[in-house]
This record gives structure tokens, sequence and C-alpha cells, in this order.
């Protein structure tokens, strides 16, 4: 079973405390979260205020509705991070098989 893994690397330039990044990605996780039936997580330790690092997953038994979701998913973060006056700076997915 095919499993998709999208990695989004997130610039919040106007962050100036621990709780301003929070909210940005906070906020994020959960809109993508109701939008998508994915599991979404923060892969860095949150040390720099300014940068974040999701990790999004999701599993389907079709290689070609998992490419669509990648993409569909990856528009929705670019679209979100926009309104949260953050850029996403790199974005990369991979598709993993058996």
């Amino acid at each position: 079973m095919p499993i998709a893994k999208l990695t989004i690397e997130l610039e919040i330039a106007h962050a100036q405390s621990l709780k301003d990044r929070r909210q940005v990605v906070r906020s994020m996780k959960d809109k993508l979260r109701h939008s998508f039936n994915l599991a979404i997580a923060e892969l860095d330790e949150g040390l720099v205020w300014n940068r974040a690092t999701l990790g999004i997953a999701a599993i389907s038994s079709s290689n070609s509705y998992l490419t669509g979701q990648l993409h569909l998913i990856d528009q929705a973060a670019h679209r979100i991070a926009a309104a949260l006056s953050a850029e996403i700076t790199d974005s990369y997915a991979e598709i993993l098989t058996e």
C-alpha cells in the first residue's frame, strides 16, 4: 500500500516569539487536517521562531490518487500560508511503495 509523504518548510517572518510561531503552525495544521484526511506533525524542535518544518502523510491504495492529493495539499498549504502572512520556502513530496 503506497504512502504519500509531503514535507513543508515554512518561514514566518513576522514571528517575534514562540507564541507567534505556534499560532501560525497550529492554524496551518488544523486547516489542512480539517480539509484533507491526513496526518500532520511538526518535525523540528521549534528553537527558531521564524521557521517551521511540517511533515504530512496520507495513505491510499492508489498511486495516482495520492499524487493528486499531494498536489492539492501543496496548493492548499500555499494558500493557507499566504493568509497567515507566512511563506513556504520549500516543499517536497515522495510516494513510498512496498
